[in-house]
């Protein structure tokens, strides 16, 4: 499908498209002419995209390529384009506060399309939090214990390499036939893009990302997929009721995040695990006069 899709991301309205051989493009809303939205009306042509209101024509770059009614285009007839990357099933875009190009890759994941795991169920969110706010969330190793009913606090070790974050969890999970061991092992491929896998009762992974709507809102998706048991579909049973469970713990989670204050330099205490660490790992993607 080729209709452009308005977008409100990042404070920004924007329009997300795919041209005619299939590759993805995003780019700001409005036309510079005289301010129509190009997600409303908009048509792809090829590789560019035709302004409803007077017909001028934006490649993906962002650049007027053709204006019907002029003989001459202006030097400065740009829209602001975004880079972005389609991997994992989903299209990521680039934002730098300075514009800088990307300055890591993310990830393919070896579950996307695999026959050894079932196929990906994406939930997604609007939730009334700060960006910041849902991210740490896995670096916050009580909430599992107090808010999700884990048997036992996990015991978590972080580990910082550059732009990535691991998380590393063990805890006792309760289960109709007991207590067992599980684990929870996190990667934070910059501040956006995040895996989970998860053991101890069916092998599961999450893809999850988390992207500010303004100062108020994010949007949150996470896609899960479990390991096939025995070449059958392991969402009837028990991977059903582990994606069912990890629904559950993101309502709570939402519940606590939509009425809680983010403090930039909160009390914290010995118990609280690596919050800290990850805070700091965290600065690195902001802008200086935010760092705080």
């Amino acid at each position: 499908d080729c209709t452009p899709v308005s977008l409100k991301l990042l404070g920004e309205r924007l329009v997300a498209f795919r041209d005619t051989e299939g590759r993805g493009g995003i780019l700001g809303a409005y036309c510079p002419h005289l301010g129509a939205h190009l997600g409303h009306g908009g048509r792809m042509e090829g590789e560019s995209l035709r302004c409803p209101f007077h017909a001028w024509l934006w490649d993906g770059s962002g650049r007027c390529v053709e204006i019907p009614s002029a003989k001459k285009i202006p030097a400065k007839a740009r829209v602001r384009s975004w880079p972005v990357v389609e991997k994992n099933g989903l299209i990521m875009l680039w934002h730098h506060a300075g514009g800088e190009p990307p300055g890591y890759e993310l990830p393919d994941i070896e579950s996307w399309g695999s026959d050894e795991w079932t196929p990906y169920e994406v939930r997604r969110w609007k939730v009334r939090s700060r960006w910041l706010d849902m991210n740490e969330n896995a670096v916050d190793q009580v909430h599992f214990r107090y808010v999700h009913g884990a048997k036992t606090v996990p015991q978590t070790e972080v580990e910082v390499d550059g732009h990535i974050l691991r998380c590393r969890s063990r805890m006792k999970l309760g289960t109709p036939d007991g207590v067992v061991q599980g684990g929870i092992d996190t990667t934070d491929y910059g501040p956006a893009f995040q895996t989970v896998h998860l053991t101890g009762i069916i092998e599961t992974i999450m893809v999850n990302t988390a992207t500010p709507i303004d100062d108020e809102y994010t949007d949150v998706s996470f896609a899960y997929t479990v390991r096939q048991i025995d070449g059958a579909d392991a969402h009837h049973g028990v991977g059903a009721a582990i994606i069912r469970d990890l629904e559950k713990q993101m309502r709570e989670d939402i519940g606590i995040c939509e009425h809680k204050k983010y403090f930039q330099r909160p009390m914290l205490c010995d118990g609280d695990g690596p919050i800290g660490t990850y805070r700091k790992w965290m600065r690195q993607f902001f802008s200086e006069e935010l760092r705080g």
